[in-house]
């Protein structure tokens, strides 16, 4: 070992042993899925006093739909309540719990990185009317670790278990093991926001938290607005050229995402990515303009016992393709949804390509003084679509009504604007 590794060595702060957050203070909650339970919960959770903490369990990976299948509620002198929403769906495709987040409007509701959680938490109609993000406001302050587990050692010293957040949460009955990780999740999670508000008071941030805030729950349930063409995010797109394996893709994508809406069943446990893309490139590199039930067997993906039944989907699917005249093949490349990334732009849009590489410097500079990521500063996305194909010159009224336009909030507009007009 050299002086300077030894030094380094020397110098590295000891690991520090947090206690582990392992059972919850008033022990594991019974699941409520009866509406007996749910009447119960509901009179525990109004009675209760200060912010109310929540959480999901979902079961991506595992179930083609993103719903909750857990709601974990607490609020002090309330307890912790673990509220299985399928329990009370009645035939429907969501439970509707629009009057109990009624009930509950005029508390704070207190959630960990919420654009997580809000998409089905809107699904039940179960969303705040105030709302404070922990993961956001740590983002804010310009923390290094922003996951639960990391601001809970820096915060409250205790450290959590996540040994069982990517498990399959709609199987019934839930183990305790796991019903004593989820109600972890929110035991102390009130007690953080109360630190984090602390931080972003002394650091003057508050009231660019209470923008970001209220921003997520005017739009906490907006439509999602669908992808335009999503089968080309499927992994191994990349590595394949040709329009016809291309449409091997498509065809066996759209495929797949039948089958899985159908059985519930998320796409990669229906037939893995690699296998669609291992697929088409045995069309590209055999120059080949048809598949058969051999090359279908060939492909392990498509041999697990789940895909064997729909085997004569996938050949429709492949027959498809070979009938496909080139006209209806899909263009290896296609136009960018919105403006195009800025690496693109120096030839065709020289002034703005420069302007771009002015500007976003500029930015990076103020967000390092202001110790806060640069995308939370202000979104790349209104940065592009400001910056692309820009007139030569432009006041700050102008700049600002345009970032109001695309949804920058007031507190970004102030600390961007002067920035961005200065280096125009």
């Amino acid at each position: 070992m050299t002086d300077s590794e030894f030094a380094k060595e020397a110098a590295a702060p000891e690991p520090v042993e947090y206690p582990v957050l392992a059972m919850p203070a008033d022990g594991v909650p019974a699941v409520v899925d009866t509406p007996e339970a749910l009447e119960r919960t509901r009179g525990a959770l109004l009675a209760g006093r200060g912010p109310v903490a929540i959480d999901t369990e979902r079961a991506q990976g595992y179930r083609y739909t993103a719903k909750a299948y857990l709601i974990q509620v607490r609020r002090q002198d309330a307890g912790t309540h673990l509220i299985d929403p399928t329990a009370f769906e009645y035939g429907q495709p969501r439970a509707d719990f629009a009057d109990f987040a009624t009930e509950l409007g005029e508390a704070e509701w207190v959630l960990h990185a919420a654009s997580q959680d809000l998409p089905c938490l809107a699904e039940v109609h179960f969303l705040p009317k105030h709302l404070f993000d922990t993961e956001l406001a740590a983002r804010l302050l310009g923390l290094p670790r922003v996951n639960l587990g990391a601001l809970m050692e820096q915060a409250l010293g205790l450290s959590l278990l996540k040994e069982h957040s990517a498990a399959d949460w709609s199987q019934r009955p839930l183990p305790e093991n796991w019903l004593a990780y989820a109600a972890l999740d929110v035991e102390r999670l009130a007690d953080l926001r109360d630190w984090l508000i602390d931080q972003l008071t002394q650091t003057h941030k508050l009231e660019w938290a209470e923008q970001e805030f209220a921003y997520l729950t005017l739009h906490a349930d907006d439509e999602l607005v669908p992808r335009r063409d999503p089968w080309r995010r499927t992994s191994g797109l990349h590595s394949l050229r040709t329009p016809a394996a291309l449409a091997v893709v498509r065809e066996l994508w759209l495929a797949r995402e039948e089958i899985a809406a159908r059985s519930d069943r998320a796409p990669g446990r229906v037939v893995p990515d690699r296998a669609i893309s291992e697929l088409a490139l045995k069309i590209e590199s055999e120059h080949r303009t048809r598949l058969a039930r051999a090359d279908l067997r060939s492909v392990r993906g498509f041999t697990n016992r789940f895909a064997v039944r729909y085997e004569s989907t996938w050949l429709a699917a492949l027959d498809r393709v070979a009938a496909l005249p080139k006209t209806e093949l899909p263009p290896r490349h296609t136009a960018p949804e919105g403006p195009p990334p800025p690496r693109a732009w120096e030839n065709r849009w020289p002034e703005s390509f420069e302007r771009f590489n002015r500007v976003r410097p500029a930015l990076l500079a103020l967000a390092e003084e202001l110790n806060v990521p640069v995308e939370n500063l202000l979104a790349p996305d209104h940065l592009r679509r400001l910056l692309w194909d820009s007139p030569a010159t432009i006041d700050e009224p102008e700049v600002d009504a345009r970032l109001a336009a695309l949804g920058a909030r007031a507190w970004q507009r102030g600390l961007a604007v002067p920035v961005i007009t200065q280096n125009w």
